[in-house]
């Protein structure tokens, strides 16, 4: 996997501007702050961040994958100032969960999610290398 960056341009902060793969693909449905008995953990927005983020991990381990895998990120959020108001904590769940490994990523705001108490959805791609590649 290569991180895609032009020589030129300013340093990007907690994203990849692009990402150059080979390997097996897995795409992960969006995922929000629930757990396994599809309950919202909590409707704090970090919160639920960071059960989102746990639940890519879990489905990427059904594939035999990991979060240094991934190569996309799409985030999907209903309110853009509360994700910049508590970027710092968004980032600290994210390394926590995911770790210093940071994918192309795309955030955008949405007037709703399906689910109700849902603040966050996040969908994903990974790239699992081939073996002794």
């Amino acid at each position: 996997m290569r991180l895609l960056h032009p020589k030129d341009w300013a340093p990007t902060k907690g994203f990849s501007n692009g990402v150059d793969a080979e390997g097996r693909q897995v795409f992960v449905a969006g995922q929000i702050g629930w757990n396994a008995q599809q309950e919202i953990v909590s409707d704090d927005f970090v919160a639920q961040v960071d059960q989102a983020l746990r639940n890519i991990v879990d489905i990427l381990a059904e594939a035999g994958a990991r979060p240094e895998h991934l190569v996309r990120l799409t985030w999907y959020v209903t309110d853009k100032r509360e994700y910049l108001a508590r970027a710092r904590e968004v980032g600290q769940a994210y390394q926590r969960v995911i770790g210093r490994h940071y994918p192309a990523m795309t955030l955008v705001q949405v007037a709703a999610l399906l689910e109700e108490r849902a603040k966050v959805e996040i969908e994903s791609t990974a790239v699992v290398p081939a073996k002794g590649g």
